[in-house]
């Protein structure tokens, strides 16, 4: 099936200077040469940020359109910071919106199951430490674990990262990081992940 709409969510509070932004658009420019004439919706959740979750709004959640604009969505985009050991509030806030029992999850007998499916997501993440699998830090690390398990939850496990880290570790190691998260994302093909 070819894409029709891409969603393209930012949530870096950093702007021009932001490393997960400069990823997030590289791999967007990559996702419409791989599909010409894909529909980009764009949302800056830093510059336009959703309400926080309330118990007035959790009756409302699946008629938000957030949540239609995320399921009409054939690929997703997500730019994310690494602030304070995790993702940025304003797209958590997000993610509060689109988690919705009986629409995008459900319980049975056996559990959890995810109910979305036959959407791609690419991630792009930028942390200013280490904290891969192995470093001294990987314990921190709460910003790709939670969209890993967010993502898996709702049925998309298969969810593609590109991450920069080390970017606060001076000029050239965010230079390098940056450089070769870009890089990552210009190599997107236009099948589904190899990767998860």
């Amino acid at each position: 099936m070819t894409p029709t709409k891409l969603l393209h969510l930012d949530s870096s509070i950093l702007g021009d200077n932001s490393a997960s932004r400069a990823i997030s658009a590289a791999a967007v420019e990559r996702l419409r040469e791989l599909h010409p004439g894909v529909e980009v919706t764009h949302r800056d959740l830093a510059a336009a940020p959703i309400d926080h979750l309330t118990l007035e709004a959790y009756g409302q959640l699946a008629e938000g359109e957030d949540l239609r604009e995320f399921l009409e969505a054939d690929i997703v985009v997500i730019g994310a910071g690494f602030y304070n050991f995790t993702i940025p509030t304003q797209l958590k806030a997000w993610l509060d919106r689109i988690v919705v029992r009986g629409t995008t999850f459900s319980y049975d007998e056996n559990g959890v199951k995810g109910l979305v499916a036959g959407k791609r997501v690419v991630v792009a993440l930028a942390r200013g430490n280490v904290y891969h699998s192995g470093s001294p830090f990987a314990a921190y690390e709460h910003g790709e674990t939670l969209l890993r398990t967010i993502l898996g939850f709702i049925g998309l496990g298969d969810a593609q990262y590109i991450i920069a880290e080390g970017i606060g570790r001076g000029d050239d190691a965010r230079k390098a990081a940056i450089e070769g998260a870009v890089a990552e994302a210009r190599q997107l093909t236009a099948g589904e992940p190899v990767t998860a």
